[in-house]
């Protein structure tokens, strides 16, 4: 009896057993194309499977940017790698066959894999080292399958089998850059409830490459492959719906509940933050040509700083600080790099030392870490007014001032309508309503002194305001509406 999973409407039929049996797993399969956009009924070799792999991952037709292509050298155990276009991967595909080739998850907008250089967000991902954990890769699928998805995790796109483990990948609707700290928080707990089944939660930065299928994995010779489950791109914000509904903010004026800011909305300002002033410090070294000479320790210090804190990957950190120390017009020595900016991962590691914290706390912080301020970034790195306008968020009191006024000038018809439909459904009456409202007050008071004079004749203004609690000037008023 196959299982099924839904996914948007449809039914997807995996063919997956239950896991506690030892049948064995039936792919589901996609159509085959190859990158040219030419069908194929077989995967005769593993080129015309990685071919398929890579289409069905990077469609040219709705992919932008650089892919990556990387190649483990045995030797040195370091990548070596290079970048197409999606539509030059065909003509270049059998330069990188057999033994561990990685291809890029994401696309960049130059060729250079690095967080910052993100071109398009198109997929999520989950990297399993099952073998750490002494279970075989079928049987913790076919957990999955019964127990995860379409309950806490939606049906993955595709499954790879890595050689040792596996990797579920999910494509999504692509995404920019910019959108980078809502996607992070979505990776990031999908990798957290999948923790139990040997979920690498260091393997969620975007610029991570994963095994391509049709290659060896020559840690034990096994042949890379994929099962391919269904094609539908997912939304993002559906998947924060269905799945992180506490992801999403009380709407506007709603009342607040007591106790603490969710974990996950927490998670996804700080996400926000952190990838804004990485980003920032790249923008500022682009301004300036790379001419950085009288700050280059501060930029790799923070730039260290701040990628540790958003990928949670020291290693990625420090080779992402590297490779950005390398675009200086005088890099630093790769030695001094190190050295000088290793203090950046033992802050970050103290962010998550809960003794730190706690001594930060009485020490009057927020917590542990580097707590920078806005105008302490501009002091380090001398940004002038001009260079704040082209960055995002290290910005002074004066710049945001200067962006609250231009916004507010050029969006200002939008602005005054939503304020008064704002004021409108928080029960606020209209300038109108107010007026007609103020003038039946008046005229009731009218009635109220026309009767007073009426009954006590010889009453004087004074009187008439002491006995209905107004100031003279107002019973002089009032008696002027009264002829």
């Amino acid at each position: 009896m196959a299982a099924r999973a839904v996914c948007k409407g449809r039914t997807i039929h995996s063919g997956i057993m239950p896991y506690l049996t030892d049948t064995p797993i039936i792919s589901l399969r996609a159509p085959l194309y190859n990158l040219k956009g030419e069908k194929i009924m077989y995967i005769h070799n593993n080129l015309a499977q990685a071919e398929h792999h890579l289409l069905f991952h990077h469609n040219p037709k709705t992919t932008q940017g650089w892919i990556t292509l990387a190649k483990k050298d045995p030797q040195t155990n370091k990548f070596r790698q290079y970048h197409y276009l999606p539509e030059e991967l065909a003509a270049h595909l059998s330069e990188w066959s057999g033994e561990d080739v990685y291809y890029s998850q994401n696309s960049f907008f130059r060729p250079a894999r690095r967080i910052d250089n993100i071109k398009q967000l198109k997929s999520l991902y989950v990297d399993l080292d099952v073998y750490n954990l002494g279970y075989t890769p079928e049987w913790v699928l076919g957990k999955l399958e019964f127990e995860y998805f379409g309950q806490v995790i939606p049906e993955p796109n595709m499954v790879i089998f890595s050689g040792r483990g596996l990797v579920l990948i999910w494509n999504i609707e692509p995404l920019p850059h910019m959108a980078m700290p809502l996607w992070r928080a979505v990776e990031t707990h999908f990798a957290n409830i999948l923790k139990s089944v040997g979920a690498d939660t260091k393997a969620t930065d975007p610029a991570r490459i994963f095994r391509l299928p049709g290659t060896i994995n020559s840690k034990n010779n096994a042949t890379v492959t994929a099962e391919y489950r269904h094609d539908y791109r997912y939304d993002i914000h559906d998947l924060q719906f269905d799945y992180l509904p506490e992801l999403t903010p009380p709407p506007p004026k709603a009342k607040k509940k007591p106790g603490r800011k969710t974990k996950i909305l927490h998670l996804f300002n700080v996400y926000t933050l952190n990838y804004a002033r990485a980003l920032d410090i790249t923008k500022l070294v682009e301004l300036r040509g790379g001419d950085v000479r009288n700050h280059r320790e501060y930029i790799c210090f923070l730039y260290r700083y701040y990628t540790c804190c958003y990928t949670s990957d020291p290693e990625m950190a420090l080779e992402e600080t590297l490779n950005l120390n390398s675009e200086f017009l005088e890099p630093l020595p790769l030695r001094e790099v190190k050295s000088a900016t290793r203090s950046a991962e033992t802050a970050w590691a103290a962010k998550s030392n809960d003794k730190a914290n706690e001594a930060a706390k009485r020490a009057g912080y927020p917590g542990a870490g580097y707590n920078l301020s806005n105008d302490k970034l501009i002091e380090w790195l001398d940004i002038s007014p001009e260079e704040q306008m082209e960055l995002k968020t290290i910005i002074s009191a004066s710049e945001k001032r200067r962006r609250k006024r231009v916004h507010y000038h050029e969006n200002k018809e939008s602005i005054l309508k939503q304020k008064e439909e704002q004021r409108r459904a928080s029960g606020v009456k209209s300038k109108d309503e107010y007026k007609q409202n103020r003038m039946d007050a008046k005229m009731q008071n009218v009635q109220k002194l026309e009767k007073m004079i009426a009954d006590n004749p010889q009453w004087t203004n004074a009187i008439l305001a002491e006995k209905m609690g107004m100031t003279v000037r107002n019973i002089q008023r009032l008696k002027k509406l009264m002829q």
